[in-house]
């Protein structure tokens, strides 16, 4: 859903790594915002000049520049430079939305060091915001509006699908779908070794595995059914699916993969801690 009027607003980014680029590529890509209508700040000044040739957007001297002239301040840094670029910026901020992609970095630290009722969003996407495919959580501050989570609904709806969260559940986001590419990976490698194994030259069972993973998680985003029952499709009496699915289970896969998410939320919630 496009909010009505975002094209006319202007939205700065300060940080452009992998995450910030993937976002103003998929809001040009989009066609949220004209590209002169993006604004982006980077201690890199050869990244910036190479987004500036490739995507026409306008860089920026320095941070503060990116803050003057959005309506809506994307901060796509590391947590830890956090802490600087918001006493940076502090003085410069009159009634942009900011949105914040930097993990672990909780609202209230934006809050409690940027003018009295700054609207602040916290955003956890993922690294597959980099093909247009995150799974994006969104939690909104205090001084928020219906229509600011709108806004920043319709950015992260351009790299992929946003659920609404309330920001003490970050940290299990952050376990599972913020880390959670990584998991697919091992199992999408796991799997193409299984290929390997009997027989299958290491392309072929790669792209099959990576193709089998893409077409089941479009089934149960699509399909509706619950997962137990499309994996009962799958599953015939006495069957090879069967016969793997027991190794699973005898295996600990299941279990493995809960306490996955559960160690990393853990260390999510460590981190949060520290900043």
């Amino acid at each position: 859903m496009t909010i009505k009027g975002m094209e006319n607003k202007k939205i700065g980014f300060i940080g452009t790594g992998k995450m910030g680029e993937a976002l103003i590529k998929g809001i040009l890509h989009a066609r949220l915002v004209p590209s002169g209508n993006i604004y982006a700040s980077d201690m890199d000044s050869v990244k910036l000049k190479a987004l500036e040739t490739d995507l026409a957007i306008n860089t920026c001297k320095d941070n503060c520049d990116a803050v003057v002239n959005s309506d809506i301040l994307i901060i796509a840094v590391k947590p830890q430079i956090v802490p600087a670029i918001v006493n940076e910026i502090k003085s410069s901020i009159k009634n942009q939305l900011i949105i914040s992609i930097a993990a672990g970095v909780t609202i209230d630290t934006y809050e409690k060091n940027l003018p009295h009722g700054t609207k602040v969003v916290r955003v956890m996407p993922n690294i597959a915001a980099t093909v247009k495919e995150a799974a994006s959580a969104i939690s909104p501050g205090s001084a928020v509006s219906k229509e600011d989570m709108g806004v920043a609904g319709s950015i992260f709806s351009a790299i992929g699908k946003t659920v609404t969260v309330q920001e003490n559940l970050m940290d299990a986001v952050t376990g599972l779908s913020g880390s959670g590419p990584a998991y697919i990976f091992m199992i999408i490698e796991a799997l193409a070794d299984g290929g390997v194994h009997e027989g299958l030259d290491r392309n072929t069972a790669k792209l099959l595995a990576a193709q089998t993973v893409l077409g089941s998680a479009k089934m149960v985003l699509e399909g509706g059914s619950h997962t137990g029952e499309l994996k009962d499709m799958v599953t015939s009496p006495g069957g090879t699916t069967i016969r793997g699915l027991r190794v699973m289970e005898e295996q600990g896969i299941r279990i493995a993969m809960m306490n996955a998410v559960i160690a990393a939320c853990e260390r999510s919630k460590e981190l949060g801690k520290k900043s």
